[in-house]
């Protein structure tokens, strides 16, 4: 019985060193852990970066958005996000968590124009044009939210949500076969999308007997 608790300290003290570890993880170091074998330790990089981490370090986190292990996958794609949001100026970065608050609370003309000023800020910075693109979508506005995803596309083509956002607002205009090249490319970003994947193929049949109709 002694031995088995020494045992089970043992082993407390070395997940506890573990947590320590990842949680004194650099960004560098954390950036190198994603290629690491173990599951655990990817995890921990990608939870270290969403802390720590830069927009730039995004592309690194997309990669494990196809990763084997659905936690890994899971704590990247929220961590992109993170990263998305983090615009290197700390003052639009207020500015922008301001919008952000006004979006929650349903105040859209507030958010509106909080997001253009973050554009006029930083016109580089791409998430500010998606969430203007995601202002003007409630609004009603669908080609100029189109034209802030082109905006966003232009500065991130990994981004996912723009190109998700973008194939819905071409399927509601009835431009199918540019909705189907949007949700491919987002899906093809990240295979974790549900709606955009089950939309392909329906939207596939919809082209593929339109053009049999055609002939």
């Amino acid at each position: 019985m002694r031995s088995l608790r020494l045992w089970l300290c043992v082993l407390a003290a070395v997940l506890l060193s573990g947590l320590a570890l990842a949680g004194a993880m650099t960004r560098a170091q954390a950036l190198a852990a994603l290629d690491k074998t173990d599951a655990a330790a990817r995890l921990a990089a990608i939870e270290r970066l969403a802390e720590v981490g830069m927009a730039a370090d995004a592309p690194r986190v997309i990669e494990r958005l196809g990763d084997i292990d659905p936690g890994v996958r899971q704590a990247a794609a929220s961590a992109v996000w993170q990263l998305w949001g983090r615009s290197g100026d700390a003052a639009v970065d207020k500015l922008y968590a301001r919008g952000l608050g006004q979006m929650q609370a349903s105040a859209l003309d507030e958010a509106l124009a909080t997001f253009s000023e973050v554009v006029r800020r930083k016109p580089d910075f791409a998430e500010g044009w998606n969430k203007r693109a995601t202002i003007w979508f409630l609004l009603g506005e669908n080609e100029k939210s189109l034209l802030d995803c082109e905006k966003v596309l232009e500065r991130n083509p990994q981004h996912f949500g723009a190109l998700s956002g973008a194939g819905q607002i071409h399927l509601q205009l009835g431009n199918s076969r540019r909705a189907l090249e949007m949700f491919r490319r987002a899906v093809e970003v990240n295979p974790t999308l549900e709606g955009p994947a089950h939309l392909i193929p329906m939207i596939e049949q919809h082209l593929s007997e339109d053009d049999k109709d055609r002939t």
